[in-house]
């Protein structure tokens, strides 16, 4: 398959997973996302290749601020909405300086941070995702 029927064909898969999932869905799939790009630059870190390393981290801060941080109902949410926000905000500051001094630790940092959210809200599925039926 040429690359460019492999990107449609991602594209279109990608699109399809996104339209059929619940908001519960959707958001797990940012903080995999956030989490993916992370991982990946580190790796790319490791590698100097600075380049891929800074956009790896553009595109993690644009799925925590644009995804994660945006979704969040400051109003309705009380304190763990707040809560959350400071963590989100936390975790884009840190992601900027990792960008700015190529320092592992600071993402390792942003992993700490995300990863037990990604868990958490994991844990909380509605009892239909969990079993994969409607409710």
């Amino acid at each position: 398959m040429n690359s460019y029927a492999t990107r449609s064909y991602t594209s279109a898969a990608v699109h399809t997973t996104v339209d059929a999932a619940t908001p519960h869905q959707l958001i797990l799939m940012l903080f995999d996302g956030a989490l993916r790009l992370v991982r990946q630059a580190k790796t790319h870190l490791s590698r100097g290749e600075i380049g891929p390393k800074a956009t790896c981290i553009t595109k993690a801060i644009d799925i925590i601020d644009q995804g994660l941080r945006s979704s969040l109902d400051e109003e309705g949410g009380g304190e763990i909405a707040k809560n959350l926000a400071a963590l989100y905000d936390y975790a884009l500051r840190r992601l900027v300086q990792a960008n700015m001094h190529s320092d592992p630790a600071m993402l390792d940092d942003v992993l700490r941070t995300l990863e037990p959210l990604r868990e958490a809200w994991r844990a909380i599925a509605p009892a239909s995702a969990r079993t994969g039926t409607e409710g």
